[in-house]
C-alpha cells in the first residue's frame, strides 16, 4: 500500500497569499521555513497550500514568523508558460494550525490556543475536542 501523507511543522517565511480564482475557489498559499541541523545545518522553504479556506483561517493573518503545523499530501503540479513545461512540488494541505511557539517540550501536537483549517479551537487531544 502507498502513503502520501505529510506532517510539516515550521515558520512562516512571509504573509498568507489568498487567490481568488474565477471559478470562486479561494486559495490560502503559505511559504513554511523548516530547519534542520542533522545531518548539516539546512533550511528549506515549503509551499504548502489549501484550497478554500475557513474565514477563522483567512481572519487570522499570521505575520511572517508565525509558528505553522500543516497536514496534508505532496502533489507535482505542471503548467507551460513560453513554450517551456514547468513543474512545483508543494503540500496541499487538509488541515493547518497557526498558533503561538510551544514551549520547549518535545513537539506533542498544536499548542492549545492555535486556530486550525476548520476555524475550530484546538486541544491537546486534537482538533475540536
Amino acid at each position: 500500500m502507498d502513503y502520501n501523507i505529510v506532517v510539516l511543522a515550521g515558520r512562516l517565511a512571509a504573509e498568507p497569499e489568498l487567490r481568488e480564482l474565477d471559478s470562486g475557489a479561494r486559495l490560502l498559499r503559505y511559504l513554511v521555513t523548516t530547519r534542520i541541523t542533522n545531518p548539516r545545518k539546512r533550511i528549506d522553504v515549503v509551499p504548502v497550500v489549501l484550497w478554500d479556506p475557513p474565514e477563522a483561517l483567512v481572519d487570522a493573518a499570521p505575520p511572517a514568523g508565525e509558528r505553522v503545523w500543516a497536514y496534508g499530501a505532496v502533489h507535482r503540479r505542471f503548467w507551460e508558460r513560453d513554450g517551456r513545461r514547468r513543474s512545483r512540488v508543494e503540500i496541499v494541505a487538509s488541515h493547518v494550525c497557526i498558533g503561538p511557539e510551544p514551549d520547549a517540550q518535545p513537539f506533542t501536537g498544536p499548542p492549545d490556543d492555535a486556530i486550525d483549517a476548520g476555524g475550530h479551537e484546538t486541544t491537546a487531544d486534537g482538533p475540536g475536542a
